[in-house]
């Protein structure tokens, strides 16, 4: 109660104190223009009797080239006047605390600029790469494209990840259009996306829809199951949500591919792989290119949840997997972890929802250069990379960290443990080992008919 002196009846209530925090002393009215700090210091001197007296030179703190905000620093000043001096070995000690004090972080200063400098020669290095080879890509491969694809060079370069202005053009060439789908037809299908959510919204609501969920067996509910999964997709953008300046374009282009294919219709996770050729595609072109990419075998398996097609990739990757990862691979099968846990997720989003978005481009990069068969090679490279840490893991463990992998994992980290992967296996590559996977099952099939029983 007694910390702040009383105000006297000369200060009105209504006149502004001078600006500025006083913990002690009045606080003169704001009648007159600010008061030199020389005034001030007489006004001072003769209400308190007290004189002031400038410490002696050796007494005043020297300036340091580095202090951390630290209350810590606290310890070099003076205590106050009611309470005892520190002794010689207080002092002492607390400047000693102190030196080391600034000394740990003079260190941690310094190694932090190092890492920052670091990363800027990184970036810039990067950056003058993506301009040296946007150059490449646009004058030199994209107008000589199908006689330069093939080449070691382009494939090398290709390995090192496009330029962002050129992947939409890049992904578009690789992917194709075997499907000779055009602009015009993706505005036929679109305009009867349309009229369908049109004639939906008369006749159901959108919480009728949520509680019926996934098991709707009506294709045309798919239409309305888009709006409940285009605000999971890539939430942390916030472009793609109600709202956001991407949530029309990603409607319509599911929309229209739901129309144009409704024996497939909307599947979990493709508004993943809409979203990222969205970002670097027009809209038409993104719908042809989502439509081929969706048309591919790998993809048409899961999408269509072909249990015979899919159970033949899990076995091609199992291969692979005991080939480059042999203790790993004993250790999920003691726990009987099988590859569907995790690589569904994975392939069903080609990596878009698992990875971070600029690395899913890159990965999405190769994977139109080398088709399905580096989907499955990512997932090794994963893996791999996390080997020593999933070695420790039991099956939960195991479960719930390939499934929210670390959001700090590296590019350069991960394709150097790609890289790292070998598939071939007994002098079989990816697509011998799938072709007699799928023989071997034809055989069995047959063997199996009820007409070779008979």
């Amino acid at each position: 109660r007694n910390f702040f002196t009383k105000r006297t009846k000369e200060l009105k209530p209504a006149v502004q104190s001078a600006p500025g925090w006083k913990l002690f002393g009045k606080v003169p009215p704001r009648e007159n223009l600010p008061k030199d700090s020389k005034i001030i210091q007489q006004e001072y001197e003769a209400r308190t009797g007290r004189m002031y007296k400038p410490p002696p030179p050796s007494a005043r703190r020297k300036n340091i080239e580095f202090e951390p905000l630290s209350t810590t620093a606290l310890i070099l000043e003076d205590r106050p006047a009611n309470l005892p001096a520190k002794s010689v070995e207080e002092a002492l000690r607390h400047r000693q605390e102190y030196d080391e004090m600034v000394a740990e972080a003079k260190k941690r200063e310094i190694k932090e600029a190092h890492k920052r400098k670091k990363i800027m020669r990184e970036r810039f290095k990067q950056e003058e790469n993506i301009a040296s080879a946007m150059v490449i890509w646009v004058n030199e491969i994209l107008p000589n494209w199908e006689g330069m694809r093939a080449t070691r060079r382009v494939r090398e370069l290709w390995w090192q990840g496009l330029p962002p202005s050129v992947r939409g053009k890049v992904w578009s060439l690789a992917v194709g259009n075997e499907l000779n789908i055009t602009p015009e037809l993706y505005e036929i299908f679109l305009s009867r996306a349309k009229e369908r959510w049109k004639s939906f919204s008369e006749t159901s609501s959108e919480n009728d829809i949520e509680d019926a969920g996934a098991s709707v067996a009506d294709r045309e509910a798919s239409l309305e199951l888009i709006k409940l999964d285009i605000s999971r997709t890539f939430p942390s953008l916030y472009i793609f949500q109600k709202g956001g300046p991407y949530h029309d374009l990603l409607h319509s282009v599911l929309g229209a591919y739901t129309c144009y294919r409704p024996d497939v219709g909307y599947v979990q996770g493709m508004s993943f792989i809409a979203a990222v050729l969205i970002l670097n595609l027009e809209e038409a072109d993104a719908f042809i290119a989502f439509a081929n990419l969706l048309n591919k075998p790998c993809q048409l398996a899961f999408f269509r949840v072909d249990h015979s097609m899919m159970l033949k990739y899990f076995a091609a990757f199992e291969v692979f997997f005991e080939e480059n990862l042999p203790k790993l691979f004993l250790h999920f099968k003691s726990y009987s972890l099988t590859p569907d846990i995790y690589l569904i997720d994975w392939i069903f989003t080609l990596y878009s929802k698992s990875l971070p978005l600029d690395l899913a481009c890159r990965v999405w990069d190769v994977f139109c250069r080398d088709g399905e068969e580096f989907l499955f090679r990512t997932g090794l490279g994963i893996l791999r990379l996390y080997e020593d840490i999933l070695l420790q893991m039991d099956f939960i463990h195991i479960a719930q960290f390939l499934t929210k992998l670390p959001e700090d994992i590296t590019s350069e980290k991960l394709f150097s443990c790609i890289a790292a992967i070998q598939m071939q296996n007994s002098n079989k590559k990816w697509a011998q080992v799938f072709a007699s996977l799928m023989k071997d099952n034809k055989e069995g099939d047959k063997n199996h008919s009820p007409a070779l029983k008979s």
